[in-house]
Protein backbone atom coordinates (compact mmCIF):
# COMPACT_ATOMS: atom_id res chain seq x y z
CA UNK A 1 0.00 0.00 0.00
CA UNK A 2 2.58 2.33 0.63
CA UNK A 3 4.12 1.79 -2.91
CA UNK A 4 0.79 2.97 -4.42
CA UNK A 5 1.17 6.13 -2.14
CA UNK A 6 4.55 6.52 -3.21
CA UNK A 7 3.55 6.57 -7.02
CA UNK A 8 0.53 8.57 -6.62
CA UNK A 9 2.10 11.32 -4.64
CA UNK A 10 5.31 11.15 -7.38
CA UNK A 11 2.96 11.11 -10.13
CA UNK A 12 0.60 14.12 -9.05
CA UNK A 13 3.88 15.94 -8.56
CA UNK A 14 4.60 14.77 -12.09
CA UNK A 15 1.24 15.46 -13.49
CA UNK A 16 0.88 18.94 -12.52
CA UNK A 17 4.27 19.54 -13.53
CA UNK A 18 3.69 18.42 -17.21
CA UNK A 19 0.75 20.26 -16.57
CA UNK A 20 2.60 23.66 -15.76
CA UNK A 21 4.80 23.48 -18.74
CA UNK A 22 1.72 22.98 -20.87
CA UNK A 23 1.06 26.36 -20.20
CA UNK A 24 4.05 28.01 -21.39
CA UNK A 25 3.21 29.91 -24.63
CA UNK A 26 5.13 29.10 -26.85
CA UNK A 27 4.54 30.24 -30.48
CA UNK A 28 4.56 26.47 -31.96
CA UNK A 29 4.19 27.92 -35.87
CA UNK A 30 5.01 24.26 -37.17
CA UNK A 31 2.43 20.91 -37.09
CA UNK A 32 5.24 19.52 -34.56
CA UNK A 33 4.36 18.99 -30.89
CA UNK A 34 7.44 21.14 -29.44
CA UNK A 35 6.34 21.39 -25.92
CA UNK A 36 5.42 17.38 -25.54
CA UNK A 37 8.85 16.98 -27.48
CA UNK A 38 10.43 18.86 -25.25
CA UNK A 39 8.78 17.22 -22.25
CA UNK A 40 9.56 13.94 -23.27
CA UNK A 41 12.98 14.61 -23.46
CA UNK A 42 13.30 16.17 -19.97
CA UNK A 43 11.82 13.17 -18.71
CA UNK A 44 14.14 10.88 -20.05
CA UNK A 45 17.17 13.26 -18.68
CA UNK A 46 15.14 12.71 -15.42
CA UNK A 47 14.73 9.32 -15.12
CA UNK A 48 18.13 8.34 -16.15
CA UNK A 49 19.56 10.86 -13.54
CA UNK A 50 16.98 9.13 -10.98
CA UNK A 51 18.62 5.06 -12.22
CA UNK A 52 22.46 6.39 -12.73
CA UNK A 53 21.72 7.79 -8.57
CA UNK A 54 20.13 4.73 -7.44
CA UNK A 55 22.71 2.37 -9.39
CA UNK A 56 25.59 4.28 -7.67
CA UNK A 57 23.77 3.71 -4.16
CA UNK A 58 23.08 7.65 -3.94
CA UNK A 59 19.39 6.66 -3.83
CA UNK A 60 19.21 3.25 -1.74
CA UNK A 61 15.41 3.63 -0.48
CA UNK A 62 13.24 1.78 -3.08
CA UNK A 63 9.64 3.21 -1.97
CA UNK A 64 11.97 6.88 -2.63
CA UNK A 65 13.03 5.40 -6.16
CA UNK A 66 9.69 4.20 -6.89
CA UNK A 67 8.30 8.12 -5.90
CA UNK A 68 11.03 9.38 -8.51
CA UNK A 69 10.89 6.82 -11.28
CA UNK A 70 7.50 5.57 -11.33
CA UNK A 71 5.64 8.78 -9.51
CA UNK A 72 7.19 11.62 -11.14
CA UNK A 73 8.90 10.47 -13.90
CA UNK A 74 5.73 8.48 -15.03
CA UNK A 75 3.56 11.38 -14.23
CA UNK A 76 5.47 13.96 -16.21
CA UNK A 77 6.26 12.25 -19.26
CA UNK A 78 3.89 12.36 -21.88
CA UNK A 79 4.32 8.88 -24.01
CA UNK A 80 0.59 8.22 -24.23
CA UNK A 81 0.46 11.93 -25.65
CA UNK A 82 3.16 11.71 -27.99
CA UNK A 83 1.46 8.06 -29.48
CA UNK A 84 -2.11 9.94 -29.65
CA UNK A 85 -0.31 12.99 -31.41
CA UNK A 86 1.41 11.10 -33.73
CA UNK A 87 -1.68 9.35 -34.63
CA UNK A 88 -3.02 12.57 -35.14
CA UNK A 89 -0.91 13.66 -37.30
CA UNK A 90 -1.15 10.37 -39.59
CA UNK A 91 -4.49 10.23 -39.56
CA UNK A 92 -4.75 14.52 -40.84
CA UNK A 93 -2.55 13.37 -44.01
CA UNK A 94 0.99 14.76 -42.45
CA UNK A 95 3.15 11.46 -42.10
CA UNK A 96 6.11 13.13 -42.67
CA UNK A 97 6.05 15.15 -39.73
CA UNK A 98 4.53 12.40 -37.55
CA UNK A 99 7.67 9.66 -38.69
CA UNK A 100 9.86 12.83 -38.10
CA UNK A 101 8.37 13.18 -34.60
CA UNK A 102 8.66 9.83 -33.79
CA UNK A 103 11.95 9.32 -34.68
CA UNK A 104 13.99 12.35 -33.39
CA UNK A 105 11.54 11.84 -29.77
CA UNK A 106 12.59 8.12 -29.63
CA UNK A 107 16.48 8.84 -30.96
CA UNK A 108 17.11 12.00 -29.26
CA UNK A 109 15.31 10.45 -25.74
CA UNK A 110 17.78 7.33 -25.89
CA UNK A 111 20.72 9.56 -26.89
CA UNK A 112 19.79 12.31 -23.90
CA UNK A 113 19.83 8.97 -21.31
CA UNK A 114 23.61 8.35 -22.47
CA UNK A 115 24.76 11.76 -22.59
CA UNK A 116 23.45 12.94 -19.14
CA UNK A 117 25.15 9.49 -17.80
CA UNK A 118 28.42 10.18 -19.65
CA UNK A 119 28.32 14.28 -18.50
CA UNK A 120 27.26 13.02 -15.23
CA UNK A 121 29.43 10.75 -14.27
CA UNK A 122 31.60 10.21 -17.50
CA UNK A 123 30.65 6.20 -18.41
CA UNK A 124 28.37 4.97 -20.42
CA UNK A 125 28.21 1.74 -17.98
CA UNK A 126 24.79 0.36 -17.64
CA UNK A 127 21.93 2.13 -16.36
CA UNK A 128 19.48 -0.65 -15.45
CA UNK A 129 21.60 -2.27 -12.82
CA UNK A 130 19.33 -2.68 -9.70
CA UNK A 131 17.22 -0.01 -10.45
CA UNK A 132 13.94 -1.58 -11.24
CA UNK A 133 12.37 -1.60 -7.58
CA UNK A 134 9.11 -3.56 -7.93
Amino acid sequence: MTNCIAVGLGGFIGATLRYLIGLIPVCETTLFPVKTFFINIAGCIAIALVAMLASKGSISNPKFILFLKTGICGGFTTFSTFALESATLMKSGHPKVAFLYMLLSILVGVGAIFITEFVCFGTSESLFENTHPQ
